[in-house]
């Protein structure tokens, strides 16, 4: 199957390509090829290219810069998943969309179902939760995966920031009163390898919003900690140079004492219990995929 995939040089998109090329024809772009701000070039895209599905990982994710440049976060998180959709439509293709967690505003006890009310707390989640919609309102087999705290060995991304800050700086603090599950880039791009054959099968039918993240959860602090658990263990093992913050010494704070330009829901856990009740899958817990990401850990050096 001919399959067109967005953001070529983000975290995910990069994985993507890896993880689909040995079943697939892969046409990955970048923002040269397929530049999300431009509806024109969208179009001409799909139409030149005539994928049997696109998968679009790609969006405009700098949650805070986009509370200042919210019509560009809009052209490419709300307008292009519209133009996608509709010409995926026109050539009778599939559509494989990622959202977030933030379409939430973390006020809900336990994690999150897909059914659950939505009350964005940012320009970036309006944006993404206007996407959402978009895609839905239009006839074509569609699947919108929400997933949360996504990191990679590719990319920027929170784990490369805590290994480098941590080889910098003497003290740093992360916060603790916010949960969710980080969700690897490799671990994702596995299972929407399979997503797709199981959803291939049953002739593109159920579709709807899925959530999709790694199971388990903990907070940003409790995701630090285990990176620089897991560095230290890599670090002893491979004779790599030590960090000058430790996993026993990082600190904690509240979100309080971290002001951002942007809120943040408190709250991120996602239930997936539907993507497995509906397609038979599941992805690994948020520990296991930090591992399989520091079994890399020689592409930080």
């Amino acid at each position: 199957m001919k399959i067109l995939v967005t953001g070529m040089h983000g975290q995910v998109g990069h994985a993507l390509q890896q993880a689909l090329s040995n079943h697939h024809e892969v046409v990955a772009v970048d923002r040269e090829q397929f530049d999300l701000s431009d509806v024109q070039a969208i179009r001409e895209a799909i139409q030149t290219i005539r994928p049997a599905l696109v998968i679009n990982p790609a969006a405009y994710t700098a949650v805070d810069k986009a509370e200042s440049e919210p019509e560009l976060t809009f052209a490419i998180n709300a307008i292009a998943p519209r133009i996608i959709a509709e010409e995926a439509a026109r050539i009778g293709a599939g559509l494989i969309h990622f959202s977030t967690d933030y379409v939430f505003d973390g006020n809900k006890p336990s994690p999150y179902v897909e059914t659950d009310p939505v009350n964005p707390l940012s320009v970036y989640g309006h944006s993404k939760l206007i996407g959402e919609l978009a895609i839905q309102s239009i006839a074509l087999p569609h699947i919108i995966l929400r997933t949360s705290w996504v990191y990679g060995v590719h990319g920027n991304n929170f784990l490369k920031t805590i290994l480098r800050l941590s080889a910098e700086r003497d003290q740093l603090k992360i916060v603790d009163d916010q949960f969710g599950a980080p969700t690897s880039s490799q671990s994702i791009a596995e299972t929407v390898s399979k997503l797709v054959s199981v959803w291939q099968m049953n002739d593109f039918t159920q579709s709807g919003i899925y959530h999709f993240t790694n199971a388990g959860s903990t907070s940003w602090f409790g995701f630090a900690k285990a990176i620089l658990q897991s560095y230290e263990t890599k670090a002893e093992q491979l004779a790599l140079p030590a960090l000058k913050i430790q996993s026993s010494t990082i600190g904690s704070i509240v979100t309080a004492e971290y002001p951002t330009p942007a809120a943040r829901p408190k709250n991120s856990r996602l239930d997936n219990a539907k993507l497995m009740n509906t397609f038979g899958l599941a992805l690994p817990a948020w520990e296991q995929g930090l591992e399989q990401v520091m079994q890399q850990i020689r592409q930080f050096d």
